[in-house]
């Protein structure tokens, strides 16, 4: 569904009308000039940047288009029975309070982890000599299948992935800053680039 590209600025807290907090993450999205306009797709840019920092096909391209440089490039789907045009800029009016969207980003890098950190193992025996609290442990027969299967969770690298978190509701927009509130925390790190898009399983308003 079609959506915006924006910027994870933080997190806050909100009153609600009962006089409830609520945690919101506050998201700078768009506005988003229309790069280009294809059959099923759409082709947004957001955040400006120096001319200088692009090869001299990309500047020509900005330029023939009359754009300014744009340093983030997503395709993001058309909405039906929607005309678009190139040079025409997507903002955050796209929403409304209480819509529900899905936001996907690069989750938090968490370096190396164990197997019970990075994929919420119960762990071994804490008593009667056992020394295998946090261990592995066996991965796989020797005999049959002979091997480890390909998957198996193991301790390794943990975050810094596409995540997307679905069914986020919109508590606030803000055309006049560009600002968009939405309940609860979403993937990434402070200033990391995200994609709001319309929630494809909740449309309903609350």
């Amino acid at each position: 569904m079609i959506g915006l590209i924006g910027k994870k600025i933080g997190m806050t807290q909100v009153f609600a009308p009962d006089n409830s907090q609520l945690g919101v993450t506050a998201i700078v999205a768009g506005p988003c000039p229309i790069l280009m306009v294809m059959d099923k797709n759409i082709q947004l840019g957001f955040d400006a940047v120096k001319e200088k920092s692009l090869k001299k096909a990309q500047l020509g391209l900005y330029k023939k288009l009359n754009i300014t440089p744009r340093k983030v490039i997503k395709d993001l789907s058309k909405e039906a029975n929607v005309e678009y045009k190139v040079g025409d800029e997507l903002k955050v009016d796209l929403f409304c309070e209480g819509d529900f969207v899905d936001v996907s980003g690069i989750s938090i890098g968490k370096g190396f982890a164990g197997g019970m950190k990075r994929w919420h193992w119960k762990g071994g025996p804490r008593t009667h000599g056992s020394t295998s609290h946090r261990r592995v442990g066996s991965i796989g027969s020797s005999t049959t299948p002979g091997r480890v299967f390909r998957g198996h969770h193991m301790p390794g690298h943990m975050g810094a992935k596409n995540a997307t978190v679905q069914n986020l509701k919109i508590i606030k927009v803000d055309l006049a800053n560009n600002l968009l509130l939405v309940e609860g925390g979403v993937p990434g790190h402070k200033n990391g680039y995200l994609v709001v898009t319309k929630a494809i399983k909740k449309r309903v308003k609350k």
